[in-house]
């Protein structure tokens, strides 16, 4: 049994996913604090924020709009990845690993969502999980 959301890998994973997203955005030029940058940060903040968001509110169809939004931000920061290598900003290798992480972590979203939604079906929407 969960004992919060922080037990979840699919959070665990989308909050190291931000913390490198951090990390990896510091070497990109200033110029681009207000463009590239806070939008990668923005959008891999947003996956672990909104799973925890979803999780505290206890209820099943609130905790899937928060999981959909989640899984909408992790495929912005898809795009934004591939944009910062395309761009040069990224090499490589930290291209890879970044982009395995987030598919990681969007198909553990995608897991949980189609987990969750089975259940609901069988539920009513106030139910608690």
């Amino acid at each position: 049994m969960l004992n919060s959301y922080k037990d979840l890998i699919v959070y665990q994973k989308g909050y190291s996913l931000s913390l490198k997203i951090y990390k990896v955005t510091i070497d990109y030029p200033h110029d681009e604090r207000f463009g590239l940058i806070s939008q990668m940060r923005r959008s891999a903040v947003s996956i672990p924020c909104n799973i925890a968001e979803g999780y505290s509110r206890k209820n099943i169809k609130e905790y899937l709009q928060f999981l959909y939004i989640a899984y909408g931000s992790c495929s912005e920061l898809e795009t934004l990845l591939s944009l910062s290598k395309d761009l040069g900003l990224l090499n490589s290798d930290k291209y890879t690993k970044l982009y395995g992480l987030q598919e990681e972590v969007s198909k553990l979203l995608n897991g949980l969502i189609k987990s969750l939604s089975k259940q609901k079906k069988g539920e009513s929407d106030d139910t608690a999980f």
